[in-house]
């Protein structure tokens, strides 16, 4: 807002956000002053003009006075704390409610969140099934309870969630297309013979396929020895599987062969598309349950929320809001503080509903997560590396890859150049000692000092700076959005993303009915619950900040107008290619990508 000189008294008396201050000179210039803070009447502030400035490069001293004057401040505000031993530190905040005013939701979010917390329940009509512990009778009697909010998504994973074709689809476009990976040689404990997959290979030969590059596996075996979750008062149930898959001569992607334990053996068999229907397909639920475990608690939260917290807390103890990156990057922790906290109150606390309902819950996930976080390396944070790493670069309709590749592409020239703006060669980089100070903390309390993670303790030099910042704002945007936008879609339909399973693995074949997979699916209040929680965090609410929505805070402006031009260009593109597609993929399309781990 612009100044007024008769703001009324009672207006004072009150907080109010100020998004800048617009100085007219007498020279008929206007100055900005960026606030984007809330004002109380009983406290001092310093703002300064809008042009982003390194501590180097101040000339007067009270103004590198200010700066340590404001993070000191700020550092009495957002401290670290010990979320568990061994995982990323969190900020120290009993609850949301005590969290500054700059940080949390707007009126409009919160009462949103509020709203469609309470309406997850009453609006999907599940409010008469929360308290139910009986089991599913069909799977007729879930697909009515779950009618009204269907999206196109929704019905297509209904219809199609039993088919091998969509479940290798998932692997590469559904919630989790993190665990795919080509496969050059067969795990020795998976002994998948020749004889077992000739029907599934067309004839072909499994080495000659595994030589060519059309054999791939995901392996779940962080679950190896996880406890599983006793659920109102019931043992349930973790598989850590192994799953061979094979791409097609026309390009699908199907699994040919399911272990479900990592040590083979004769109560472990390796389950066929040639075994009998509900055989197969149970070793395919099982396979879905664990990959709800490795989304939701790996992909999902600790690379996207717990980094992003990390990322923004070292911001906000370490650079003044004059600081070029300070401006760069706080839009892109929008709300995350907030969202994580209210994450760590109701979802994973001791009466959390992932703890209470998932399969992983209870003490198995500090165990599982753990695990994660040693799998927790730089590379495997920068898409391009990550692919390569997979040996994923040519494998065909791998959309997730074409668009994070792309949006990796765009973000990262704009860093490149909104950097070069501001540091000039490497020497500007190694000189500022408070960017030092920024990578610093995020390598000590968020990746825990862990060298082998890759993390930088230091930058040397401007292109070491471009890769990390790219590698952040990616992770809290765009990665974010491949990982969470669908989960109602994918995981509405409970049989395809099961958040626990109550029956125990199958050790023998010729077993299964389709009276055990419903005795095997999660009762009706620990379903409903579940997809309550996928409701909510799916809906995009009145005030989403689209990746290429991003406010004026950085100067020279042409830079972000581009940026936003880049953006909206392969939004049509990306619409152009989904008319042909059965089904599209539209998680990283710019308009869908928030700019931040707002939810």
């Amino acid at each position: 807002m612009e100044s007024e000189p008769n703001l009324p008294f009672c207006f004072l008396d009150n907080d109010w956000f100020c998004s800048k201050v617009v100085v007219t000179t007498p020279e008929g210039d206007t100055v900005n002053f960026p606030c984007y803070h809330w004002i109380s009447g009983n406290e001092r502030l310093v703002f300064r003009e809008a042009t982003g400035k390194l501590i180097f490069n101040e000339t007067w001293p009270e103004a590198i006075d200010e700066r340590k004057k404001e993070l000191q401040s700020r550092k009495k505000v957002y401290r670290w704390s010990i979320y568990a031993e061994g995982l990323p530190q969190i900020m120290k905040v009993d609850s949301a409610s005590d969290l500054p005013a700059e940080v949390r939701f707007s009126f409009t979010k919160d009462f949103e969140f509020e709203f469609t917390a309470f309406e997850a329940l009453v609006s999907l009509k599940l409010e008469s099934h929360s308290t139910n512990m009986k089991q599913w009778k069909s799977l007729d009697e879930l697909s009515h309870v779950f009618n009204r909010h269907k999206t196109d998504v929704y019905a297509y994973v209904e219809k199609n969630w039993k088919e091998d074709t969509f479940f290798g689809y998932q692997l590469l476009n559904g919630l989790n297309p993190m665990m795919i990976h080509r496969c050059s040689k067969l795990p020795e404990n998976f002994p998948v013979t020749e004889d077992m997959v000739k029907a599934s290979l067309f004839g072909k030969n499994l080495e000659a396929e595994i030589q060519k590059g059309n054999i791939f596996l995901v392996d779940y075996k962080r679950l190896h020895g996880v406890t599983a979750n006793v659920i109102h008062g019931k043992q349930h149930f973790l598989a850590a599987p192994l799953c061979l898959l094979y791409m097609t001569p026309e390009d699908k992607l199907i699994p040919i062969a399911i272990q479900l334990k990592q040590e083979p053996g004769d109560d472990n068999p390796i389950f066929l598309p040639t075994d009998s229907e509900y055989d197969w397909l149970l070793a395919k639920i099982f396979v879905r349950n664990a990959d709800f475990v490795e989304h939701e608690l790996n992909f999902h939260l600790l690379r996207t929320h717990l980094l992003a917290e990390v990322f923004a807390v070292s911001t906000l103890r370490n650079l003044p809001m004059v600081h070029p990156l300070y401006k760069l990057l706080i839009s892109h922790f929008r709300y995350t503080l907030q969202i994580n906290t209210l994450a760590r109150q109701t979802l994973i606390s001791e009466n959390g509903v992932i703890t209470k309902n998932a399969s992983v819950g209870g003490p198995g996930m500090m165990e599982f997560l753990k695990k994660a976080v040693a799998s927790l390396t730089y590379s495997s944070l920068c898409i391009p590396e990550d692919i390569i790493a997979r040996g994923l670069e040519s494998i065909p309709n791998f959309f997730y890859k074409e668009d994070g590749l792309k949006l990796w592409d765009i973000v990262h020239r704009f860093v490149q150049k909104v950097i070069g703006h501001y540091y000039t060669c490497d020497s500007d980089v190694q000189k500022d000692s408070e960017l030092q100070n920024w990578i610093k903390d995020i390598f000590f309390n968020g990746f825990l000092a862990e060298t082998s993670t890759g993390i930088p303790q230091s930058f040397s030099s401007v292109t070491e700076l471009v890769k990390f910042l790219t590698m952040l704002i990616f992770t809290v945007s765009v990665q974010h959005a491949a990982v969470s936008n669908g989960q109602f879609d994918f995981g509405g339909w409970m049989p395809n993303f099961p958040i626990s399973l109550q029956q125990p693995l199958p050790t023998t074949k010729g077993q299964c009915t389709e009276s055990t997979m419903l005795k095997t699916f999660p009762d009706i209040n620990t379903t409903v619950n579940g997809m309550a929680v996928l409701y909510l965090l799916s809906t995009i609410f009145y005030d989403f900040k689209t990746f290429h929505d991003n406010p004026n805070r950085i100067t020279p402006l042409e830079l972000i107008h581009k940026n936003q031009d880049e953006l909206k260009i392969y939004n049509f593109e990306i619409q152009g290619r989904n008319v042909s597609l059965p089904l599209s993929y539209t998680y990283l399309n710019p308009n869908n990508v928030e700019n931040s781990v707002a939810l």
